[in-house]
Order: C-alpha cells, then structure tokens, then sequence
C-alpha cells in the first residue's frame, strides 16, 4: 500500500525517553541566570542547590520528615546509592518486568552477593504477581518501566505495617505519577525525564524509616565514597541541604530549577500528570485505530502515560525501518523500542511534550508502516 505524506509535521520532533524534550519554550537564554564558574560550595552555590531540592519538595509533594539529595550519575547512580547502602540486613524481594529491574537484580546478586533473594518477576507487557511480595523482607521494584511501558497502577498492594524498606526507582514516573510516599521509603529519579532537565545527575528521597536503617545498620561490604550518606553513625546531613558528594553541574542544576519553575507555572503535579495523560491518550487511540499495532503493555490499568511501547506486525526490520524513516523526514527522533524489549517503537509522552506534536505525529506512524511493509 502506497500513501501520501501527511502534511502537517511535528513542530518539536523530540520524542526520547530520555533525556527527554524541553520544556516548552526552552531556550539557552533561560539559563542566563546559572552559577557557572562558581563554586558549588559557595554560599550561592549551596542556595541554589537548596532551591532546586525545596521546589521538588513542594511539587511533588514530599512530606516535610523525608529528605531529598541531589546525587551523582543520574537515576542509577541513586539506585545504586540506595542499594549499596542499606541492603543486607533482612532478606530482599527484588521485583523485575524490564530491562532496568533486571538491572538491578543483577547488581544484588553478581555484585552486592546477597544470599537470601528473591526474584519476582514478570515478561515484557506484565507485571509480576505483586500479591507474593513479602513485606516483612526489604523490596526493591521500578515503579514504571520505562523500557516496557508498564507502571504499577498505585501502591496499594506496599503493606503499611511493613518491616522491610521498598526502594523505589521511579525515573519515569515522577512528576507525571502519583507516587505515595507514605508506602515508598527510598524513591530516586533523574530529572532528564519528565521534566527534561539535563542529565548526569539524579535524586534521592528518604523517608524517616529509611534515615533509621542508614544510621543504626552497617553492610558488610565497602561503600564507595560516592555512596556514603553516613559518617561516624550519624546521617550526613549537609547532603540533603545543597552540600552535594561530588561537584555537580550548576548548569544542569539551573536547567531543572528553571523546569520546576515551569511546573509550579502551569499549576504543578496535577496538569503535569494531565498533560502525560493527555499524551499518551493520542497513542494509545492510534494503537487502538491501527490493525498493525498492539500495546506492548497487555493490562489497560497498568499502562504508562509516560513511555508508551508498541509493537507492530511483520518482522523486526518494520520498526527499524520506521524509525529511519521518521528520523529523515524529521518528525520523530529516538523512537526505537530499547535494545532489550521486543521489537517496536517507545514514545515519550511525558509533560514537556506538546499533545499538539503528538497529534501530529501519529498520521506520520501509519505512513511509515506502510512504507516499511510495502512490496518491493
């Protein structure tokens, strides 16, 4: 089947799952204002750190007891501060349906060499059976697979009386999810995600019970200096107040400072999850519309609004030729499905993006499948 291009075209062709599109309207000019050439140390510097940890306390809506730290080498570098740190003491849960999860059973198993793990896990497009976690154990899950498409719908299966921590990655699920943290006791996220800062650097969130395991609980392995949030038993407290471990980019910290500005501007968490809602809502009726396309995430209430995947018919080549299509007409950059997932296409439709774009795209999808499957 032949067709004929779509006219109209994406006015932002950026549709990466990370780092993800700007906020609407970015330019250089608005980090104008960076600390650049200054040390990170410095009164400044430390004010504008506290800033961009204050404002994500208040748009996501962090309780006041839990703290928030800016840390080194993104969500993973977060993840792993987390896993070095206070895994060990009670047997794990680790719970996987991606690539990233796998992830972090690998590191648990091959690298920490914790003995009593459990792996709870799922294919692409489930969710393994959350009602045989074991809360009386500490539980490590990523609460939207990023690489999958397929979120936990609430934290309504997480006990309240728990006796183990969960450890929470939630890199594309923050700011676009409702992320309880009454059940959620370490939660890491990159800020190159849904709000499109710059990335390189990720966020912790601990809560009271979690400060309690840090600073009554000791690994029996070596904490890299990079991981260290404890000194002498006691919590280091400097890293949850702008006093970050290593030296971080003042750029990138204004990029995320200006983002969170533009996040309070259009009224903050709700229209942010409004607008992932909206988007993934434009997917998820072309998928529906399209006899060629199925979610690659079975379960309707377990979809993700930000990294929406699909798989098409054919063979693997299709989506390949689809992305090589779209990225030379200009009106789809980095849609390919993850290196690990069943062959597809990933679109970002976290907040930063316009429906308008997306709206614009889709007609571009159906081109491109036809152009890919047509007969020699």
């Amino acid at each position: 089947m032949t067709m004929t291009k779509p006219a109209r075209r994406p006015e932002n062709a950026n549709f990466s799952s990370g780092p993800c599109a700007k906020i609407p309207g970015w330019t250089p000019i608005r980090l104008q204002d960076a600390l650049t050439g200054r040390s990170h140390r410095s009164a400044e510097g430390k004010a504008r750190l506290k800033l961009a940890i204050d404002l994500t306390r208040e748009i996501l809506g962090v309780p006041a007891d839990y703290r928030i730290g800016i840390v080194p080498a993104s969500d993973t570098g977060a993840v792993e501060m987390a896993l070095w740190s206070l895994l060990g003491q009670r047997g794990v849960d680790m719970l996987a349906w991606e690539s990233f999860g796998e992830g972090w059973i690998s590191d648990v198993v091959k690298q920490l060499k914790l003995a009593d793990v459990r792996k709870l896990t799922a294919p692409y497009g489930e969710l393994p059976d959350l009602s045989k976690v074991d809360f009386a154990r500490d539980v490590v899950f990523t609460w939207n697979g990023t690489t999958s498409g397929v979120r936990v719908a609430n934290a309504d299966w997480i006990a309240a009386d728990r006796q183990g921590l969960t450890i929470c990655d939630a890199t594309s699920a923050a700011f676009a999810q409702n992320l309880d943290f009454a059940k959620l006791d370490v939660t890491t996220f990159s800020w190159q995600k849904v709000l499109g800062g710059e990335g390189a650097h990720g966020v912790i969130i601990l809560s009271p019970r979690a400060v309690e395991r840090l600073v009554t609980y000791t690994p029996a392995w070596p904490v890299p200096k990079i991981f260290r949030m404890t000194s002498g038993g006691k919590l280091i407290e400097g890293i949850f107040t702008g006093e970050t471990i290593n030296t971080p980019s003042m750029l990138c910290v204004e990029d995320y400072i200006v983002a969170l500005h533009w996040a309070r501007g259009i009224g903050g968490l709700k229209t942010l999850q409004a607008r992932a809602d909206a988007n993934a809502a434009v997917v998820e009726r072309w998928i529906a519309a399209s006899p060629f396309a199925d979610n690659l995430a079975k379960v309707a209430e377990t979809r993700s609004n930000t990294s929406v995947c699909f798989t098409l018919k054919g063979d693997e080549t299709v989506p390949k030729k689809m992305v090589k299509l779209l990225e030379a007409e200009g009106v789809a950059h980095d849609i390919g499905g993850y290196r690990d997932a069943p062959p597809g296409l990933r679109i970002w439709c976290g907040a930063t993006v316009e429906t308008s774009d997306l709206e614009a795209l889709m007609p571009w999808l159906t081109w491109a499948y036809a152009q890919a499957t047509a007969k020699a």
